[in-house]
């Protein structure tokens, strides 16, 4: 059956990049669970009417997000953004207003990282935040949190509207597209903003950061992209910008059409986007043939690093990752551990390749090369660990972003 645009709702969709047939990467498993995951098709379709790159397949959002290991508190990058975020919305929308009047909604809020900056605030924060162990995690730390997946229904039984509705890494997630953005924006209040926040089509391509493709993102956003989504609602942009987060995040402030005044940064963002022609076809063809160069680059320089004896260690165990290692058949005979901070992972294995999981403080050994599959995090890793860079270990990024 021929699957339809999830934004537009057009047939005149066409194949643009095949990762091949690939477990769902956040299914980390036990040992008794090794060779039991399902596989699934990875591939990205373009729409020829709205131009907005997408999976063809949805791996269902109850497998993906009923319950997972992904933690946003463990990496101080990622809470010092969030800082950031609060303090830029508060600050430009709600300036001398009373914070105790704020309610400030997460969509898919996680261990409650981004609403524990609102609250510190003075704000009234409420997270919806689907899977259970994480939505554990926020109560247990003070967050209201609902264990739900956030929808039009949902929406509609939350009593009080929302100055602030964020949505952070989860708005290309979503199974339910149109009856998310319904509901954000019943509960939206007239004044209130919208902040949603996405990796970056355009930054994927340019970093030739394709690991950023799994069956967790089912769309991949532009500005042009989301701007058409959004208009269908009622909603449109007023600002955005470009983080660094996660080799670069779009950033984007959203009123009700008729509230919303378009900033000249958020339009020069868009004319970027009409340069750089990230919307065409062409585009992503030759975004596909460079995975192919990164693939036969990268496999060459970690089997000639084992052709020398060298031991190598995954450095971090991130979704994406796991889309790199399967795509390029890295196992067990290149990579001994994928090392992690995040305990929820502790002495677990990838899906697909299966490789072991050790926590970063259990190691008793250091690798001769450490191949950092949590490359966004760049800084951060290069700032924790230059004692054993000064000792000789190797910190090689497959990915570099700009």
């Amino acid at each position: 059956m021929k699957i339809a645009c999830r934004i537009c709702g057009s047939h005149n969709l066409e194949p643009c990049i095949d990762l091949g047939d690939q477990p769902w990467c956040n299914n980390f498993l036990t040992s008794e669970q090794i060779g039991t995951e399902p596989s699934y098709p990875l591939r990205v379709v373009y729409c020829h009417d709205c131009h907005t790159s997408q999976l063809d397949f949805t791996v269902k959002k109850e497998i993906m997000f009923g319950d997972h290991t992904y933690l946003s508190g463990v990496t101080k990058s990622l809470s010092n953004h969030f800082l950031s975020i609060a303090k830029i919305t508060l600050d430009n929308f709600f300036e001398g207003s009373n914070r105790s009047l704020i309610n400030v909604l997460d969509i898919g809020s996680n261990d409650g990282t981004q609403l524990k900056h609102y609250k510190n605030s003075g704000c009234n924060v409420l997270g919806v935040e689907s899977s259970k162990t994480t939505a554990t995690i926020a109560s247990q730390a003070g967050i209201n949190t609902l264990n739900e997946f956030f929808n039009e229904q949902v929406a509609l039984r939350i009593s009080e509207k929302q100055n602030i509705i964020n949505a952070s890494g989860v708005f290309f997630h979503l199974e339910e597209l149109h009856s998310v953005t319904r509901g954000i924006k019943h509960l939206l209040d007239k004044d209130g903003v919208f902040v949603v926040q996405f990796l970056y089509m355009k930054s994927i391509v340019e970093n030739n950061a394709f690991d950023q493709i799994y069956h967790e993102h089912l769309l991949y956003y532009t500005l042009s992209t989301i701007t058409k989504l959004l208009s269908i609602h009622e909603l449109s942009i007023e600002d955005a910008f470009l983080a660094p987060i996660h080799g670069g995040s779009m950033i984007c402030f959203v009123r009700h059409t008729d509230r919303c005044k378009p900033t000249k940064r958020y339009k020069e963002l868009l004319a970027q986007e009409e340069i750089s022609q990230i919307n065409t076809f062409s585009s992503y063809l030759s975004f596909s043939r460079r995975i192919e160069e990164f693939k036969i680059r990268d496999m060459d320089y970690l089997y000639q690093a084992k052709k020398l004896g060298k031991t190598i260690y995954g450095f971090g165990a991130p979704v994406k990752g796991n889309t790199l290692l399967n795509y390029f058949g890295i196992g067990k005979d290149v990579l001994d551990y994928l090392v992690e901070k995040n305990e929820l992972r502790d002495g677990l294995f990838s899906p697909g390749m299966h490789i072991p999981i050790k926590l970063e403080k259990d190691l008793t050994q250091l690798p001769d090369i450490y191949y950092v599959l949590a490359w966004n995090f760049r800084d951060e890793i290069l700032a924790n660990n230059q004692e054993l860079i000064d000792n000789g270990v190797e910190f090689y990024f497959p990915v570099n972003p700009a």
